[in-house]
């Protein structure tokens, strides 16, 4: 267990393996760290794995002001998680807001992403319309995690059903600073990523795979991985095929 406070705010993170390049993994909305416990073992063999609870998440703190809760604050996190290891740069990836999150965090800072591994996630919106429908569904997950508490991750799928958190005031305060969206930048920038990049999709995961693959279409040289009779938490139902679809992107690297 380390904890790196940043502005008085304290994140929870694990770092696995010790030798090799680093990945930084984040979890997804109101999931934790712990959702990456059966990647622990095979991505810490030749590499050094980072793995941490957003702010309202988990084990890290929830800040009273919901100011700090943002796209920006959460790329400033991962920048000075990579610091606290002392990795200049780092294979990003994580799954639906941790994915976003890592894209945005390549958007801010290129120069620091030696790959990206972008899984069951969404890349935003161009359409203000359709943001718009995103960030009233967000807002109403707000309201719900305010009136009826973390007995609404029992529904979610499986890396929130299994996710323990401090509060879901945090969850809250997380979904309507976090997980609502603000611009289409994200999206825009797919086509200037130039680092070798792997979009991954269960292929029960509906909502997901026309997002994954406009992604796959967008990103220049993109992989894409379907994960067979996998949901939304395509690493964990199942993680042999996750696991090994990342193993075989990650080797490719060393070959570059």
């Amino acid at each position: 267990m380390a904890i790196l406070n940043r502005d008085g705010v304290n994140l929870y993170y694990e770092v696995h393996g010790d030798k090799g390049p680093v990945i930084l993994l984040t979890h997804g909305y109101s999931a934790t760290s712990q959702m990456w416990a059966g990647q622990v073992e095979p991505l810490s063999k030749d590499h050094r794995l980072v793995i941490w609870d957003m702010r309202g998440h988990g084990q890290s703190d929830s800040p009273e002001d919901p100011g700090l809760y943002s796209e920006p604050a959460t790329v400033a996190d991962m920048a000075a998680l990579l610091d606290k290891v002392g990795a200049k740069t780092a294979i990003v990836g994580g799954l639906s807001l941790g994915g976003y999150m890592s894209l945005a965090f390549h958007r801010a800072h290129p120069e620091r992403v030696e790959a990206l591994l972008i899984i069951d996630t969404g890349p935003g919106y161009k359409n203000d319309e359709a943001r718009a429908g995103w960030n009233r569904t967000s807002l109403r997950t707000a309201e719900r995690y305010e009136t009826e508490g973390l007995a609404l991750l029992s529904a979610g799928s499986a890396e929130r059903r299994t996710a323990t958190h401090r509060s879901a005031k945090g969850l809250a305060l997380a979904a309507r600073g976090m997980l609502t969206q603000r611009d289409a930048g994200v999206i825009t920038s797919l086509p200037d990523i130039k680092v070798p990049s792997i979009v991954v999709v269960g292929s029960d995961d509906t909502p997901f795979i026309a997002a994954s693959d406009y992604m796959a279409a967008k990103i220049p040289g993109c992989r894409k991985a379907v994960i067979d009779a996998a949901g939304h938490a395509a690493n964990i139902d199942p993680p042999e095929g996750f696991n090994g679809a990342i193993l075989t992107f990650l080797r490719s690297l060393k070959k570059l």
